[in-house]
């Protein structure tokens, strides 16, 4: 069983749908007891990082997420996903993230002819021998939507990287916890095999490898 954390945020449904595709079991729920007993945890979203945290807070979840990193069970973030799991955001000054990774959410740079939001495909640079990345191309191409970007503190949990205005960190890998800034829900085949990766994490003793 596949729990998907549920937070209020958007793009619940379409991970999930991305899973049931794949032939998964999932269920959409906050309940600790059925988080903590799911053989994997996704904590996708779309939102603000303050108004997610304070949801986070609300429904008594950060301690719930904190103890399924503790636990070793396969954890993946997702786009606001991966940036709460870090210690803040530029986004909403002042206010901590989960901090079970070290590193700053901050605002993609300006820079001429680019937009921001970045919205859209772009390639990946694959490096660190990335667990989610097994089968998957050089260059690949995966969606993003975001205004701001990770710098992870420690460069060797990064496994996969995009240039944007700068290069942004797009994917990080630590024991049991995964995390894509990208959607691999909205990435086509590319983006299945990726959730495909993670769900064939399929024992907390792998986690650890």
């Amino acid at each position: 069983m596949i729990a998907i954390i549920d937070y209020d945020a958007g793009n619940l449904k379409s991970v999930e749908k991305a899973l049931q595709f794949l032939g998964h079991e999932t269920i959409i729920t906050r309940d600790r007891d059925e988080i903590i007993s799911a053989d994997k945890v996704i904590l996708p979203g779309v939102g603000s990082f303050g108004d997610a945290m304070d949801k986070l807070k609300r429904y008594n979840l950060i301690n719930t997420i904190n103890d399924v990193a503790e636990k070793n069970i396969p954890f993946l973030g997702i786009c606001l996903g991966l940036q709460l799991l870090f210690e803040n955001s530029d986004e909403t000054k002042g206010v901590a993230g989960l901090g079970i990774l070290k590193g700053d959410i901050v605002r993609i740079p300006d820079k001429e002819g680019l937009k921001i939001p970045h919205i859209g495909w772009n390639s990946l640079h694959l490096k660190n021998d990335g667990r989610l990345f097994k089968g998957i191309d050089e260059n690949a191409y995966v969606y993003f939507v975001h205004s701001y970007y990770l710098k992870a503190r420690d460069e060797k949990i990064v496994k996969a990287t995009t240039e944007y205005s700068t290069t942004i960190h797009a994917s990080v890998e630590n024991n049991n916890i995964f995390a894509c800034q990208f959607h691999p829900e909205k990435s086509g085949a590319v983006g299945l095999k990726i959730l495909e990766n993670f769900v064939s994490v399929n024992s907390q003793s792998d986690s650890l490898n």
